[in-house]
Order: C-alpha cells, then structure tokens, then sequence
C-alpha cells in the first residue's frame, strides 16, 4: 500500500495574484506548504499537482529547487489532476492538501495516514472542528477513479460534495477542536486580508522552524484580536445548483454507480 501527499496548486488566483509565491516569512507560501508535507509520517510521495499552463511553470521550479516531484494535468478538472497523479506515481491512498493553506495540521494528516493504514476499506476522510485551511482529506484512489469515470462536473476546483457521498463510500469523519479559535477562523490565503492574518501568525517564529496548530492556537489565546483581521471575509462554497444538481445524479444513478465501484474495487490489492 502506498500513500502519497498531494498539494494542489495554481497561480490563477484572481482575488489575491500570485499568493503561492509571495513571501511568507522568508519563503514563498507554497514553500511552507511543502515543509510541512515532508513532516507527515509514513508516506511515500510528496506531489505538487499543478497544471499544464504554462504561467504555473513557477512552481515546477519550487518542487525542483525543494526535492519533491510534480505533476502537470486539467487547468479546471482538480479531482481528475489528483487521479492522474495518483496513478502516474502508483498510489492507492491520497492526502490532498491544498498550496494556499501554510498552516494545514500535521497532526491532522498523520491522523489519516493512520486511519488509513488501520482500515484499508476507508474511501474518504475529512475533519471536523479545526479552523479553514488546516485539516487535510484523505481518498483512495478507487474512489477518485470512479467519480473521475461518472462525474458530469468539468469544474471540480471545489469538489467535497462529489466524494463525501456515504451512500456509495465509507466515509470517515476525525473530530478535533482547539482551545482558542474555532472552524469559523480562516487560517487559509485567499483574500490580502488572510496573508496579512498568515503573515502576522508567522512573525513569531524564525524563518526555519514550522509551528504546529497548538502553537498558533496559543497566539490566539495571547492576542485574541488577530481573529479580526480578516474576520469579514467568507469562504466560498459551491452554488446551490450545482449541489442539486450533485445530489440529483447520485440519487438517479445509485444502482449503476454502486455496480461500477464493484468493478473497479474488485482488484483493489
């Protein structure tokens, strides 16, 4: 069995330009994202995947200059990038992170390397309780190659609700909360607001060490002001049409869908 941590990662941010490569303490935002990677136990890869515009060729050259390996696929198609990567590398379970959360929890992820590693059945994994951009998911990969085959979704940027489907997949929820911010704190960059939140987190740590969410959940209980910083802004969610639209499938499709994972789950291992 072979896990591998994919970062998915592009430059096509219209809201804040270019984020995965400003600077963070001393080192681009994707930067930390990659250290962080390459302390989760027992994993076989570190992939960014990335697309093959050549505009993100700027982060094939950060993999090059950190020792990690890329992978170029869809502009648009996230869960199909992931797939082929997944593929292409020989990986049955997946950590998916994303390049815009510096702060995602290591702990978090070796929870589901674990659970993984315990429960060889399990298709998806999320977290509840941790704040936006620190807790990872965890797939395998049969799952993405059977709604890489069904979806009719092009788009899959933000794509949740086409694998948290407990109807066809064993789905697995991790509960963790922390002492002093909530799962309503964005600890992830999408807006300037985030960076400056990320950038004044990062200040209190030297440029080599990577500090963990208890440490950042200690800030917050020492200077409880930094949750205003970007306190205003909301995280994007996927249109309700479209979420119909998901459920309407699914619901239309079960028989046929549940028939084919029989077929690809057959030779799992």
């Amino acid at each position: 069995m072979k896990i591998g941590v994919l970062i998915t990662a592009r430059l096509k941010s219209s809201r804040l330009p270019l984020k995965l490569i400003m600077d963070l303490n001393g080192k681009s935002v994707v930067e930390h994202v990659i250290n962080r990677t390459k302390n989760i136990r027992n994993i076989d890869k570190v992939v960014l995947c990335t697309s093959t515009n050549s505009q993100d060729s700027i982060l094939t050259d950060i993999c090059l200059d950190n020792n990690i390996h890329y992978f170029l696929g869809s502009e648009e198609d996230v869960l199909g990038r992931m797939y082929n990567a997944a593929r292409f590398f020989g990986l049955d379970y997946i950590v998916s992170i994303t390049g815009e959360n510096p702060l995602f929890s290591i702990e978090n992820a070796n929870q589901v390397v674990n659970e993984f590693k315990n429960d060889f059945n399990t298709d998806f994994i999320y977290t509840e309780g941790l704040p936006i951009g620190c807790s990872v998911y965890g797939i395998n990969v049969k799952a993405l190659e059977l709604i890489c085959e069904i979806k009719e979704e092009v788009d899959t940027e933000i794509w949740g609700y086409l694998i948290n489907r407990p109807e066809v997949f064993n789905v697995k929820c991790i509960n963790q909360t922390l002492k002093n911010i909530d799962s309503n704190l964005r600890l992830t960059i999408d807006y300037q607001e985030d960076f400056i939140l990320i950038n004044e987190i990062f200040k209190n740590f030297s440029s080599d060490y990577i500090p963990n969410i208890y440490d950042v959940d200690s800030l917050f209980e020492k200077d409880p002001d930094l949750k205003l910083i970007n306190s205003e802004k909301v995280q994007a969610t996927v249109d309700e049409y479209i979420i119909a639209r998901i459920n309407d499938f699914y619901q239309k499709n079960h028989d046929q869908i549940i028939k084919r994972k029989e077929k690809i789950y057959k030779n799992q291992f």
